[in-house]
């Protein structure tokens, strides 16, 4: 692996050198600043390595008192040219006890980064060591790196991601994103099972723990869970009423599709937005101006969205909905305005660019809780139904991933074609399963669920089933559901008004049609899209608070993704409520609210 931007006037050569070409940490005193010296600090600005390494090199001849200073000069603009091999014996020729300071570790690394690309991996760590002294963040961090690789090379991923997660807190831009790959590469390159088991003996508040959970995700073992949670996010402070950390931008941009077929989810996402962003008006909390952009439904529209927006003031996006336009927006690199996209981008294992935040209702997080949820009920068999639909095979194949990282057993696995209203064929008697320790686990639409509920009772199975939210229609119906009868699902606890702090859906419904029925879970999505964005910042730096929110409780995690934990309801005479002590975690009474969308 190359050094962080080897080959650029990059933060972790540049920064550094530059303290040397100023002529400091020298023993001798420094060298004098005559033409010559200015003649090859130029060179080496314009980028021009070779004249100037051999500019410095005629620099060493003359003045023999400042030699190996100019040698170690040479050496490093040779480095920046990426002529090691031309570096090594300007290297050698370098007497270590005629540097000091920073300069003398300047030596050690270029010493180290020559070692490596010999694949002496033993003499890099050798001279990569933590310094005993405080010294500059650019030596610093370039010994890290280097540290990391001579790590690596010498079979340790795991002191090698040790040391670059430490590294992270003091890295930016695309150094960061790069060294964040690294780190991920040399995690998921253990493989499952040692990650787990180095992962399960970590700390809760390890700085690692995220980090090997993002890893094992990558490997598809385990569902990105969301952190333990501490505490609402913040208390009620001040004469606004707002929660600790409560923090807005001048002007956020929202980027819905308001034409098109997602024209409709847009406007339930909308008009969600703005109801919490009017309910919050009523405690005089400072509110940003809001203006909305039609990102349309497609990469191009969504990219012309987010450039507008950013010309036309905007410090902070939300959105774009289509994860086509959240690829294509975090493919820009830099983002000039932070953002909160309403998705995830199609390649899903990268982590957020900076600057960037993820969000959405996500199939793949109820099949995780579905699976957490029945392994915490005793559960240890499972049998798992689900429909043909793209959101029914991502939540089951989460649920799997889950349920056998749990520690269950899969009694048996079936697909239902949607289109089919039979399914007797492929229905059988659970034979010697206890339905103590024994469920089933369904994803599928309410229409879908009414008819395979009647056929698993004439095959005689009566194990309990739980499902995810796609089995509720949104609304009262005793009729239809009266077959979904004891069927436990999760769902967004403002479907129920379970949620405090929150506009009321039963006060709503009258006069916003977006609030019914299964549209109702986009609304309560942009309720928690408003909701989050005087909050986002401050969540990531306090890992364990979440945010009450309309669909869920909210955590942000290191990297930016939002997370929600669900709430639990079950059918009783046709009739879904949610399960006594299913959201164990409220907001406080007083307090102001500060996936579908997001699938």
């Amino acid at each position: 692996m190359r050094s962080i931007r080897a080959a650029t006037l990059g933060l972790l050569l540049s920064a550094g050198l530059a303290g040397c070409v100023t002529q400091g940490g020298v023993q001798h005193g420094a060298p004098p600043s005559g033409a010559a010296t200015q003649a090859a600090q130029a060179l080496y600005t314009k980028g021009q390595f070779d004249q100037a390494a051999q500019a410095y090199l005629a620099l060493a001849d003359q003045d023999g008192s400042h030699r190996d200073y100019y040698k170690l000069l040479a050496a490093e603009a040779y480095r920046q040219e990426g002529a090691l091999d031309r570096a090594a014996p300007v290297v050698a020729d370098i007497r270590r006890s005629r540097l000091e300071g920073e300069d003398a570790l300047r030596f050690d690394a270029l010493r180290a980064e020559i070692a490596l690309k010999n694949n002496d991996a033993k003499t890099a760590l050798s001279l990569t060591g933590k310094p005993a002294a405080r010294v500059s963040p650019q030596i610093d961090q370039r010994l890290a790196e280097l540290r990391a690789r001579a790590q690596a090379a010498a079979g340790d991923p795991w002191s090698a991601a040790q040391t670059r997660i430490e590294l992270d807190r003091q890295l930016r831009g695309v150094d960061r994103e790069q060294n964040r790959k690294e780190i991920l590469a040399l995690l998921t390159g253990l493989g499952a099972q040692p990650l787990a088991e180095r992962g399960s003996s970590l700390p809760a508040n390890d700085p690692m723990k995220p980090w090997v959970v993002e890893a094992q995700a990558q490997l598809g073992n385990v569902n990105r869970a969301p952190a333990v949670l501490d505490q609402a996010v913040g208390t009620v402070t001040g004469d606004k009423g707002v929660r600790e950390g409560y923090k807005v931008p001048g002007k956020v941009a929202l980027l819905l599709p308001l034409s098109g077929p997602l024209a409709g989810a847009g406007a339930a996402i909308r008009d969600g937005f703005f109801a919490n962003y009017l309910e919050a008006a009523h405690t005089g909390a400072p509110r940003p101006d809001i203006a909305v952009y039609d990102s349309g439904n497609d990469a191009q529209h969504a990219v012309a969205a987010y450039d507008k927006a950013v010309a036309e003031g905007a410090r902070f996006v939300v959105g774009p909905l289509n994860r086509d336009g959240v690829s294509a927006i975090f493919a820009k690199g830099a983002l000039p305005a932070p953002m909160l996209t309403l998705n995830y981008p199609n390649d899903n294992r990268n982590l957020p660019p900076a600057g960037a935040n993820e969000f959405g209702l996500l199939p793949e997080t109820e099949g995780a809780q579905a699976a957490d949820h029945m392994a915490d009920r005793g559960l240890r068999t499972a049998t798992l139904i689900v429909s043909t639909d793209d959101f029914a095979r991502r939540a089951g194949n989460a649920f799997k991933a889950e349920w056998q990282a749990r520690g269950g057993t899969l009694a048996s696995q079936v697909t239902l074609d949607a289109n089919s209203i039979d399914f007797a064929s492929q229905l059988s008697e659970p034979v010697g399963q206890d339905p103590a320790t024994s469920g089933v686990f369904i994803s599928m639409k309410p229409q879908q669920a009414r008819l395979l509920l009647p056929q698993l009772r004439l095959a005689k199975n009566t194990l309990p089933v739980f499902a995810t939210s796609h089995v509720y229609a949104g609304g009262d119906d005793p009729t239809a559901d009266r077959d979904l009868e004891g069927v436990e699902f999760c769902d967004a606890p403002w479907l129920f008004d379970a949620q405090s702090g929150l506009p009321r859906r039963a006060s709503l419904t009258d006069a916003l049609p977006a609030t019914k029925g299964v549209s109702g879970r986009l609304f309560a999505f942009g309720m928690d899209a408003w909701g989050l964005v005087p909050y986002i910042d401050w969540m990531r730096g306090h890992p364990g608070s979440y945010l009450p929110g309309a669909t869920g409780q909210l955590v942000a995690d290191e990297f930016g993704r939002v997370r929600r934990v669900l709430i639990w309801a079950r059918f009783a005479d046709g009739v879904a409520r949610p399960v006594a002590g299913s959201l164990e975690l409220e907001a406080p009474a007083t307090a102001p609210n500060v996936e579908s969308g997001g699938g």
